[in-house]
C-alpha cells in the first residue's frame, strides 16, 4: 500500500466517515476543523433507501443511529395570515426513512475514529503545494506538515476546493433564496408553515424551533458574521404579517442562529493531483434532501476504490469519479426554494396543491427514493484481504 497517509479537512459528516473508512484500510488519518470543538445539535438529517442504510450497517452504526433517531415527524399545517388550515406539509417531503440531529450524527462518526485519527481542532488549511510524492501543508496555526493525499470534506464553502480547484465563484451557484435556522423561545408546538410570496417561515418544524426562507439575490455579509446575518434576515421579513412582526423582533437574541444561502456546488471533476472532495465540497445542494446521504456514500466509494488501487491515487480517484457521478446528479436536480417559499401567490396555492393531493405528490417521493439508490454499491469490505489486515 502507498500514499497512506491522509489529511482530510472537515470534521461533521463526510470527514470522520471518510476517516472510519481509511483507517479501517491501514491508511494513517489525520482530520482538521476549523471549530474549536464538535459542532453539537443542527438541524435533522436523514437517510432513505437501502443504499443509504446499507453503507450505514458496514459502518457498524445502523443501530445506533436507529437509537438516537429523532423518531422523523408527521404531517405539517399549512396557515394563512390568520392562523387557519389551508393546507398540510406531508411528513415524507422534510423526513426520510431515517432521521437524526447532525450533531449527534457527527458524535457517532467521531467517536468511532478519535481513538484511530489523529483530530486537530481550531485549525484550518492555509496554503497546499504538490510535489512528486506528496501534498506540504501549512495551516493557520499549527506547524507545516507533509501528506500523501488529501481530502475536502469541509462543505460547500470548501476552503480545501477553493485552494486546490480556484475560486468559490467557479464552482458554486447561487440558486435565489437564503434560509435561517433560529432557537427562539417560542409559545405552542404546533408544526406550522405560513409563507408569503417569496418568503416563508416553520415553527416547530424538523429543521428548527424556528425556519425561514426567503427569496433573495446574493446579500453581502460576513460568513462568520451573525449579527450581519441577523440583520439580514430582518430586513427580508420586515412589514410581514402573521406572527413575523414577532418573530423577528426575537431574532436579535437567538441562540444558535446560523443563516446560509441555498447554493448549488458543480464542479467539472472530485480531484484535483493529490487533492480530493467529498459530500457537499464537490456536489453540495443546500437543503436538497440528499447531502448526508451523498456524503456517507461518497466517503464510502472513494476509500474503498483507494483501497482496490492500493493507494494509487490517480487510478481510485478516476474510478471514485466513473462511479459516483451518475449517483450525484440529484443535487444537480433540485431546488428546495421554489418549494419551501415560491415567489407568487399562484406558485404558493400549486404548490399547497401538491402536497394535499396524494396521487401529485406520490411520484414526486417515488422519484426521490429512485435517486437514493440508483448505484451499484460494492462491497469492499470484502477487499480488506488485499492489506493483509
Amino acid at each position: 500500500m502507498k500514499n497512506t497517509k491522509v489529511l482530510i479537512s472537515g470534521a461533521s459528516i463526510a470527514g470522520p466517515a471518510l476517516a472510519y473508512w481509511l483507517n479501517r484500510y491501514g491508511f494513517e488519518v489525520t482530520v482538521v476543523e476549523k471549530a474549536p470543538t464538535l459542532r453539537p445539535g443542527g438541524q435533522p438529517v436523514d437517510f432513505k433507501g437501502d443504499t443509504h442504510l446499507t453503507v450505514l450497517s458496514r459502518m457498524g452504526i445502523l443501530d445506533d443511529i436507529r437509537r438516537a433517531q429523532t423518531g422523523g415527524t408527521g404531517d405539517g399545517t399549512v396557515i394563512d395570515a390568520n392562523g387557519r388550515k389551508i393546507g398540510t406539509i406531508p411528513g415524507e417531503f422534510s423526513a426520510g426513512e431515517l432521521e437524526i440531529v447532525r450533531g449527534d450524527l457527527a458524535r457517532l462518526l467521531y467517536d468511532r475514529t478519535s481513538s484511530t485519527c489523529e483530530y486537530v481542532f481550531g485549525d484550518s488549511i492555509a496554503s497546499l503545494t504538490e510535489t512528486d510524492d506528496g501534498v506540504e501543508v501549512t495551516f493557520v496555526h499549527g506547524p507545516a506538515r507533509t501528506f500523501d493525499l488529501v481530502m475536502g470534506t469541509d462543505g460547500i464553502h470548501s476552503n480545501t476546493r477553493r485552494l486546490a480547484f480556484g475560486p468559490e465563484s467557479d464552482y458554486v451557484s447561487h440558486l435565489g433564496y437564503y434560509y435561517a435556522l433560529a432557537d427562539l423561545d417560542l409559545d405552542g408546538d404546533d408544526d406550522v408553515m405560513y409563507n408569503e410570496p417569496g418568503r416563508g417561515v416553520m415553527l416547530n418544524g424538523p429543521k428548527a424551533p424556528a425556519f425561514f426562507v426567503f427569496a433573495s439575490g446574493r446579500l453581502d455579509f460576513g460568513q462568520d458574521d451573525v449579527d450581519q446575518q441577523k440583520q439580514a434576515l430582518i430586513h427580508a421579513f420586515r412589514g410581514g404579517n402573521w406572527r413575523i412582526p414577532e418573530l423577528i423582533d426575537r431574532v436579535p437574541a437567538a441562540r444558535n442562529f446560523y443563516l446560509d444561502s441555498l447554493s448549488r456546488v458543480t464542479t467539472d471533476r472530485y480531484s484535483s493531483g493529490r487533492v480530493a472532495l467529498v459530500g457537499d465540497s464537490a456536489y453540495g445542494n443546500t437543503l436538497g434532501g440528499f447531502g448526508t446521504g451523498l456524503a456517507i456514500v461518497g466517503a464510502y466509494v472513494l476509500a474503498g476504490e483507494l483501497l482496490r488501487a492500493q493507494g494509487d491515487h490517480r487510478v481510485a480517484y478516476a474510478q471514485y469519479e466513473t462511479r459516483f457521478r451518475g449517483y450525484a446528479k440529484v443535487s444537480q436536480q433540485v431546488s428546495a426554494g421554489r418549494l419551501l417559499a415560491p415567489r407568487t401567490r399562484l406558485g404558493l396555492r400549486a404548490r399547497n396543491t401538491m402536497f394535499s393531493a396524494s396521487f401529485l405528490f406520490a411520484p414526486l417521493m417515488k422519484l426521490m427514493d429512485h435517486f437514493a439508490t440508483d448505484i451499484d454499491l460494492v462491497d469492499y469490505p470484502r477487499e480488506e484481504r488485499l492489506t493483509g489486515r
